[in-house]
């Protein structure tokens, strides 16, 4: 019997979708309108690449920096899924986390780390992107050092960097994705299905293949044991 339940853990953009700072919209114009006597409905939009469930490349922080013509379909694919629900102490998550990670056993099988603060059941309010959860540059290091196969951290936050502490945010958007071994950021991702206990058997990034860019909205598709 097929016990493995499928989900998106990636939100759909539309107008209402939080930005970091609020600095951002997404628009959705339509060009022609079948409503208003045109043949086909055709829409253009406009936004920043930075927007809902998406991946920050390195080239975001680093001139030389990878950009997605640089990664296989493999990179995207995961199947050693490191899982954690927490508590977030303050704003900036470090050791809360790290001691988490201290007490996992066989560090070197996961590929991808996915961290739920629980902002995402606030994902309608302000203090969803005025004051969110960021993530230390430690983590990074700790990562790097003694779980050297992740390729990316993914998080329920808007961003690796707390809109209340900007400056702390660049050091740990350039500690994760140096371009001589990035840990690509995969932001503002759709956990409101999980909880501590769930079992993420299989995930799947889906970037929208944007050339020479920084950022990449994404659909994330996930298998999770019952």
């Amino acid at each position: 019997m097929n016990n493995l339940k499928h989900l998106y853990l990636s939100y759909i953009l539309n107008e209402n979708t939080p930005t970091y700072g609020n600095r951002n919209k997404f628009i959705c114009n339509k060009k022609s309108d079948i409503s208003k006597g045109d043949v086909a409905n055709d829409s253009s939009i406009s936004s920043t690449v930075h927007i809902g469930t998406h991946l920050d490349m390195p080239y975001h922080f680093f001139e030389d920096g990878q950009t997605i013509e640089d990664f296989n379909i493999d990179y995207f694919r995961f199947e050693k899924i490191l899982f954690i629900d927490i508590k977030p102490q303050g704003l900036i998550i470090n050791q809360e986390l790290i001691s988490l990670l201290k007490i996992k056993e066989n560090k070197k099988e996961y590929d991808i780390l996915i961290v739920k603060t629980g902002i995402c059941h606030r994902r309608d309010t302000e203090g969803f992107w005025a004051s969110n959860y960021g993530f230390h540059p430690d983590i990074a290091e700790y990562l790097g050092k003694n779980f050297p196969n992740i390729r990316v951290i993914g998080f329920d936050s808007i961003s690796i960097s707390s809109f209340e502490n900007r400056m702390l945010g660049r050091e740990s958007h350039k500690a994760f994705l140096n371009p001589s071994k990035p840990i690509l950021l995969l932001e503002d991702m759709d956990l409101t299905n999980l909880n501590k206990d769930s079992k993420l058997e299989r995930l799947d990034i889906v970037p929208l293949r944007i050339a020479k860019c920084d950022g990449l909205p994404c659909t994330i598709l996930a298998e999770i044991k019952q």
